[in-house]
């Protein structure tokens, strides 16, 4: 009769879960078994070495002193297995999708033109690039890499900043022509100001007098939109204006497409741009740790 084939380092992985566990049934959540499948394997594993390793009682699971020597060989064997892993993985090649999830306006304006530099480095790794300004779940939409702007919230994700960008006041010089000239911020009350439709962090626009006294307005006007890309687009085109992160608008104000406003009351508030992704960090695969490397190494905001 054929020989059954053991798998010896799986049987160890099942083990040592049932001991840092204290459970049968929280060791199988963590393994993505059943209970059944797991209290099989650790009775398959005990009849292979002759050798009682684990006794149960009302009281939970306690290890006989061979299973206590055996559980302290078999953690080492395992972290030794996983450190081989990782320094492998790290020094190959780097290669497979690594799917990112952006906002609009930093995927055009940030991400778009890094791309040909990053596939010319990293040939073998394939960029599934989804842009939108709906936050996603990351975990249940599979997603690698993450850009989130503004304050984080606590996801349980890890997070790497990539830098932070102020905002500013703009408006095309075709909105501007002919209206009302703006010297304070309260002069806004005269002017159409672009809202943002749905919660933000902050529902009014800050600003600082030449004393330091901080003075907030809120943007009254006849549009909102859903996303700063549309913003932008509504402002370039006239329609009023908008407050929108340097980074977003900083080729229009070089090429005079928007000008900034109220420069002199401007607080020099940030908006700080994170990557977010599912961690530890140190054993992310090589493909995704080369996209936030690059990204860290690469990105520039314009503050």
């Amino acid at each position: 009769m054929a020989r059954q084939e053991i798998n010896r380092s799986g049987e160890m992985e099942v083990f040592v879960q049932v001991v840092d566990s204290q459970s049968f049934s929280a060791a199988a959540r963590r393994l993505s078994l059943t209970p059944s499948a797991v209290s099989k394997l650790v009775a398959r594993l005990e009849a292979r070495l002759g050798a009682r390793l684990l006794v149960r009682s009302t009281r939970g699971l306690h290890l006989t002193p061979e299973g206590a020597g055996f559980h302290e060989r078999a953690r080492g064997l395992l972290e030794s297995m996983a450190e081989a892993e990782r320094e492998v993985s790290q020094a190959s090649t780097p290669r497979g999708r690594v799917r990112i999830n952006s906002n609009v306006p930093f995927g055009r304006r940030c991400l778009l033109p890094l791309m040909s530099e990053f596939l010319a480095r990293y040939p073998e790794i394939f960029i599934d690039l989804v842009l939108t300004d709906q936050v996603v779940n990351v975990r249940e939409e599979k997603t690698d890499i993450a850009i989130r702007t503004g304050p984080l919230k606590d996801s349980g994700l890890v997070s790497r900043e990539l830098g932070q960008s102020r905002f500013a006041v703009v408006a095309s010089p075709a909105y501007l022509e002919g209206r009302a000239t703006l010297v304070h911020p309260q002069d806004l009350a005269r002017h159409n100001c672009l809202g943002f439709g749905f919660i933000r962090h902050t529902q009014v626009w800050p600003f600082v007098e030449a004393d330091g006294t901080r003075l907030s307005v809120v943007p009254r006007g006849n549009m909102h939109v859903s996303d700063g890309e549309t913003m932008r687009q509504l402002a370039l085109e006239g329609v009023g204006i908008a407050r929108l992160a340097r980074f977003h608008v900083g080729r229009d104000l070089d090429e005079g497409l928007l000008v900034p406003l109220l420069e002199s009351f401007n607080p020099g508030d940030t908006d700080p741009v994170h990557a977010v992704f599912i961690g530890p960090g140190k054993e992310l695969p090589a493909r995704v740790r080369a996209v936030l490397d690059f990204l860290y190494e690469r990105v520039t905001l314009d503050e």
